[in-house]
């Protein structure tokens, strides 16, 4: 590791309005700025365990871990005593964030990564800070807490969870199972089995192309807003809010939704030969079926639109 040096921060900056800047360290007078470089062999794994500090990665074409970040604290000696640990392999890069040995004052630290497009991020976790990851052909296993994750222009599979933070994904093609509470949910994937969990928040999904594993969407007090370009298992719950569905007009499903103080309704005509159909309740088909919708909400309403 290559040390770059350590500076005393002398003025206060002032953000507004801002609300996904790592603000970690901002008042904290003690920084150390550091740099390293490994090989990674193709297809290898990435890991980083920070604390109290944001996480950017994005993808190279060079069979490079190369990291950029500073490290900080409100004391001289808690910034000596914390360390960047990294351990090297042919096939993995593990980088850990050791914290000083007196916990009770404030103490992190900032990474930007570049790495190789291929490699597998099989386990990134940080805290108090939101994660970022960009461009990548892998695996991408993402965990922090008061903070959000934004992931775009993603080939692989997608695990990101969070507490207090929205969840935000982009042009990602591959599997994505996303989790926060207090916070909303946002994606655009093309392809891929989707999930999505939140509370007090709600998931807002644009889904491209169909897939055989079922759609499942949770929240509390939350709305779900779900476009489908392509038919679509879906399984949506939520409480105190609405269910919306888009689909395409030619579109062709099994219907069963329930709400229990609002209402539900159609742009598509449904069929109820022996189904259900009442203001709070419908059950039938659309077109000429297909896969199963099954929306259930209480104080809010369901609705089917056309795209």
């Amino acid at each position: 590791m290559r040390a770059r040096g350590m500076c005393l921060i002398a003025s206060m900056v002032v953000l507004a309005g801002c609300e996904d800047f790592d603000l970690g360290g901002l008042n904290d007078r003690y920084r150390e700025d550091f740099h390293f470089s490994y090989p990674l062999a193709e297809g290898g794994t990435i890991e980083l365990e920070n604390l109290n500090g944001s996480v950017e990665i994005s993808g190279w074409d060079k069979n490079t871990v190369d990291v950029d970040g500073t490290k900080y604290a409100n004391t001289e000696t808690r910034l000596h005593e914390m360390k960047i640990d990294v351990q090297v392999t042919a096939g993995s890069v593990m980088i850990r964030t050791v914290p000083p040995i007196d916990r009770h004052g404030n103490a992190g630290a900032r990474y930007v990564l570049h790495v190789p497009r291929h490699a597998e991020l099989s386990n990134i976790v940080t805290s108090n800070a939101p994660i970022r990851v960009t461009d990548m052909d892998g695996a991408a296993h993402l965990r922090t807490s008061n903070g959000s994750v934004r992931v775009s222009d993603i080939r692989g599979m997608v695990d990101a969870r969070t507490s207090n933070g929205p969840v935000e994904l982009a042009g990602v093609t591959g599997d994505a199972t996303l989790h926060t509470s207090n916070g909303s949910i946002h994606a655009d994937v093309k392809k891929g089995r989707f999930e999505a969990t939140t509370s007090n928040g709600s998931i807002t999904a644009r889904l491209i192309e169909t897939d055989p594993s079922p759609v499942r969407l949770e929240s509390s007090n939350g709305h779900i807003d779900l476009t489908m370009e392509a038919p679509r298992e879906v399984h949506a719950r939520t409480s105190n809010s609405s269910i919306t569905v888009h689909m395409p007009s030619s579109a062709g499903a099994m219907v069963r939704a329930h709400t229990t103080n609002s209402s539900v309704s159609s742009d598509f005509d449904v069929s109820v030969h022996g189904g259900l159909l009442s203001r709070h309740q419908l059950e039938g088909t659309i077109g000429a079926g297909g896969p199963l919708l099954d929306l259930n909400t209480s104080n809010g309403a369901i609705t089917l639109t056309r795209l």
